[in-house]
């Protein structure tokens, strides 16, 4: 009786003392502290000075590419005429079709007459905002009548404006890019102070305004930008919203203002599957990512008037491949020797998908794709030999020979080739330093301090190092392909240059243990 009653009281003290451990383990976490009044204020003016510097820098890049286009053609005393044959090479054709939608009586008149065009092929009716990339010119159509400015300025100069400010936002991306790698925005304006000096070899718009680079490439750096934070591993879950939004939206037009953009975001959904192969960044925002390119896909299907040209492209075919065998993957303990084994049949297994649904696409949907360039890299690599005369017309291109001597001379005067390869051999291997350290089985940190010295853990770095290699291999090809890579070398050898934690790694390689912080 009484040892049966002291049980009975003894169970709810062991409870209490459960419950009361429990607070005092839950009082003992750590709290995270605020910071201190002065370093929130020390942090806003940095953000604050750094985005009014990338705006600004934006503003007066495009202010400059104003007044020296005033300057070298002279084009406020020209006329109509002449003023349109400054627009030099076959891309003075896309202004005459903006000039066609504002003679129109209406905008829906203005599509329909250029979605069954009978001028521009002889004898045949086609659909020239499809087959032309058009969507620019019906953009700043519409923004020039909606706005009411047919009383304020000429056609003409809305329409270099238009593409003037996209090269001032492309700058401006660039700033950013530059600013989210390194932690401080002097990276930003070191980046466009490269960007300007190399104008010759990072830019056409001087040669040709209404390009269609020019209208998509300030499109793509926006993009790049927002996929740069997404990946960076302290952001906040506002921060990832926004970027995913910018992201979505940025991809989108990008697809649309260029037929060839999904070659180029191919090349980047290739980087971030490396990326997400060596686990060195989460699965499920790689995977939002690859989300993005099926919305931007199909969206673009749908309103380029059902273009047969994005089902075929081999981006489609890779991201049902990643997101098949995202669904057939087992779930295998992390750092065994199975998984390992798993990630190589994986790769396997993403390779041949989309081979095999590429080839199943192309066989089954009646498309119109650009196979004269796959034709044609053939060619250049001496992997086939043909008699086409388009062909051996376009070998014989000086935009589609290789780089020049000059190329490489230019960029080394500037110090910007220097630099990015010494930028580029310390994230490379420091990158191949963590994947070796993945296969032995270490698991990375989740947050890396400056002290670590492994710039190579940083997601986003590594994204930017792959996909630089790709840009750059593409370039020592074909020299047009430098427009595309040599902005990309502005950005991360300054980035490179101006980022404390890259030369961490570098001294902790050279055992020097005690860095002034000046030189840091």
């Amino acid at each position: 009786g009484p040892s049966i009653e002291l049980r009975q009281r003894k169970k709810p003290k062991s409870s209490e003392n459960k419950e009361s451990a429990k607070e005092e383990k839950i009082d003992d976490t750590p709290v995270p502290e605020r910071a201190p009044k002065h370093v929130l204020f020390q942090r806003f003016a940095k953000i604050l000075i750094g985005c009014l510097a990338a705006v600004t820098s934006g503003m007066m890049y495009a202010l400059y590419l104003s007044a020296y286009h005033e300057r070298k053609f002279w084009f406020s005393n020209r006329q109509e005429l002449e003023r349109e044959i400054t627009f030099q090479g076959d891309s003075a054709i896309y202004y005459s079709y903006y000039k066609d939608m504002l003679k129109a009586p209406s905008f829906e008149r203005g599509v329909y007459e250029l979605t069954h065009n009978n001028k521009t092929v002889s004898l045949k009716t086609i659909n020239a905002v499809q087959q032309m990339s058009l969507y620019p010119e019906l953009i700043a159509s519409v923004l020039y009548r909606a706005t009411g400015s047919n009383e304020i300025i000429e056609p003409v100069y809305f329409y270099i404006g238009i593409v003037f400010g996209l090269q001032g936002i492309y700058v401006t991306a660039l700033f950013v890019t530059s600013w989210l790698m390194s932690g401080t925005w002097l990276a930003g304006m070191l980046t466009v102070a490269w960007f300007i000096i190399n104008r010759m070899d990072t830019t056409r718009i001087e040669y040709s305004i209404p390009l269609r680079e020019n209208w998509a490439l300030p499109y793509f750096a926006c993009q790049i930008a927002a996929l740069t934070g997404y990946l960076k591993s302290n952001l906040n879950t506002y921060g990832e919203r926004f970027c995913y939004l910018l992201m979505s939206a940025s991809t989108y037009m990008f697809m649309m203002m260029w037929e060839y953009s999904h070659y180029l975001l191919f090349l980047q959904a290739i980087s971030l599957f490396l990326l997400d192969n060596f686990s060195l960044e989460q699965s499920d925002k790689v995977h939002e990512v690859y989300k993005i390119y099926i919305f931007s896909l199909f969206l673009g299907y749908l309103l380029q008037f059902e273009n047969s040209a994005l089902l075929v492209s081999p981006l489609l075919s890779l991201v049902v491949a990643l997101m098949l065998v995202k669904c057939l993957q087992l779930n295998v303990k992390k750092r065994t020797f199975v998984a390992k084994i798993m990630k190589f049949i994986n790769f396997y297994l993403v390779c041949t998908l989309t081979v095999t649904l590429n080839i199943i696409m192309k066989t089954f949907v009646p498309h119109k794709e650009n196979g004269h360039m796959l034709k044609f890299l053939e060619v250049k690599l001496g992997l086939n030999m043909t008699k086409n005369f388009t062909m051996n017309w376009l070998l014989c291109q000086e935009s589609l020979q290789a780089p020049s001597q000059e190329f490489f001379l230019r960029l080394t005067q500037s110090s910007l080739l220097p630099f990015y390869i010494l930028v580029l051999i310390i994230c490379f291997l420091s990158m191949m330093q963590v994947i070796f350290r993945r296969i032995n089985g270490e698991s990375l940190k989740e947050t890396v301090t400056l002290e670590d010295g492994r710039i190579g853990e940083r997601p986003e770095i590594i994204y930017h190092v792959i996909h630089t290699i790709f840009f750059g291999s593409l370039a020592m090809i074909i020299e047009g392909l430098k427009y595309l890579w040599t902005p990309y070398v502005c950005m991360l050898a300054a980035f490179g240059v101006c980022s404390p934690e890259l030369w961490t790694t570098l001294f902790k390689w050279l055992r020097l243990r005690t860095v002034h912080p000046v030189l840091l």
